[in-house]
Formats: structure tokens, sequence, C-alpha cells
């Protein structure tokens, strides 16, 4: 390979060719099939690398697939519905979707499943906790990696909030919860894992009439999912003796 050709390919960020791949044509391989090969080979590299920027963006803690949810166990959702949810379609709709149910009875799995398909598709997702995204809300005006991620937070298909009413939290932050929830409205899809009812998120919020128009807000176009019994982790606890 030429220095020309490698200086050209950095200038056209043709990675393949840059790091020295495809330097020699397979003798079988016409000049056409050739270049092929080659315009194959660094789409899948753009696409690796893609995934791998979307994965870091995301924040996704772990990796959980849907093939690993155990329907056996948690009984309350059916296979059928693993199936749909799957598919995404709900995600080009701006679907909301809210898992609600006591702690350890796969709310999260569910939840990471649902954001690791989408990063691989190519959605844009965020997850978060509740109680790191509030941080992350309220020291947008003074630090810059939070304000960063606010705008990645604006720019997503789908954002993830894991353990809403875990802890109690302020008004101020009652608001900003409100404020997301508002900004996200019909434009990008909510997933919210919670261990309370929508009865309780009045006391959560500390605000009757807050939640209502939070809830007015989240419950238009969504899926309420509600999972039952004991948590998983209870379930099958190790013990030394």
């Amino acid at each position: 390979m030429t220095s020309e050709l490698v200086s050209l390919a950095k200038r056209f960020h043709l990675s393949v060719l840059a790091q020295g791949k495809f330097s020699r044509s397979p003798d079988n391989l016409s000049g056409e099939q050739y270049l092929l090969e080659v315009l194959r080979a660094e789409a899948n590299e753009r696409e690796r690398r893609a995934i791998a920027e979307r994965k870091k963006q995301a924040r996704l803690p772990t990796y959980k697939s849907f093939s690993e949810f155990d329907t056996n166990f948690q009984k309350c959702i059916t296979r059928e519905q693993l199936v749909t949810l799957e598919s995404l379609e709900w995600l080009d709709q701006a679907f909301n979707l809210v898992l609600i149910g006591p702690p350890g009875t796969g709310k999260t799995h569910l939840a990471l499943a649902v954001g690791n398909k989408a990063v691989e598709l190519g959605y844009k997702v965020s997850f978060a906790t509740m109680e790191s995204i509030m941080h992350v809300l309220k020291t947008q005006e003074i630090s810059v990696k939070s304000a960063a991620r606010v705008r990645w937070i604006n720019k997503c298909d789908l954002v993830i909030i894991d353990e809403v009413g875990y802890l109690p939290i302020s008004k101020t932050e009652a608001n900003l919860f409100f404020s997301l929830v508002s900004q996200l409205y019909e434009a990008t899809s909510l997933l919210i894992t919670s261990n309370k009812g929508f009865s309780g998120w009045a006391e959560l919020l500390g605000d009757a009439v807050l939640a209502t128009a939070l809830l007015d807000r989240l419950t238009h176009r969504c899926q309420v999912l509600n999972f039952e019994g004991e948590g998983w982790r209870i379930a099958n606890r190790k013990q030394i003796f």
C-alpha cells in the first residue's frame, strides 16, 4: 500500500485502509469486488465503533438479555410480552414503560434487557438510578460533566430511570423530575422502575397536584407492568452454613 493511499484513507476516515488492512488485493477479486469488500469492512468497523460509543454513553451497568429473563420465576410477565418489548416498535412511537413491584422481582433486569437491545439496534439510550439522575439535574448549572449528560439525555430515544421511590426526594428534586418528564413527553420513551404503585407517588413527590400532572404525561402513551412475588435474591440466597 502506497503512502499516498494511506494518507488519502486517513483524510477520508477509511480506517480499515488507514490501519493497513486490505493492503493487498486477493488475486481472485476484481477491482470492483475488492472495493466492495473494503467498503463492507469499513461499514462493519464503523458500526462496531458506533455501538461501542452508544454503550459508553448509555452507562448501562451490566449486560442483561431477554432470553435470560425467567418467566417461570416472574409469572406476571409472559413470553409473548417479552417478544413485543424486544421488537422495540414501541420506541419508534415514543411509548413509555413503567415497571412496578418489590425489589428483586426482575424490574431492573428487564430494563437493562431493553436498554442493551436498543443500543445494539442503533437507538440512543441513557440509564441512571433516580438518585444519580437527580444529582445530574441539580448540578448541570455548575458542572460541565452534568451539563453534557443532560444534553445527551435530551438527544436520547430511550431514557431509563431505575429505583424511583426507593429513596425520599426533596421538593426541588420532585420539581426537577416533573420538568424532565415534561421535557421528554411525546419525544422520548421513558422506562421507569419503581417499588411504589402510582397511588404512592403523591407521597413520593410530596405534592398531589404535581404527582397528578406528572402521571398524566407519563401514562398518556404507556404500558404498565406489575411485578409480584418474592425477590429473586431472597429466593436464591446463599448461606455459609
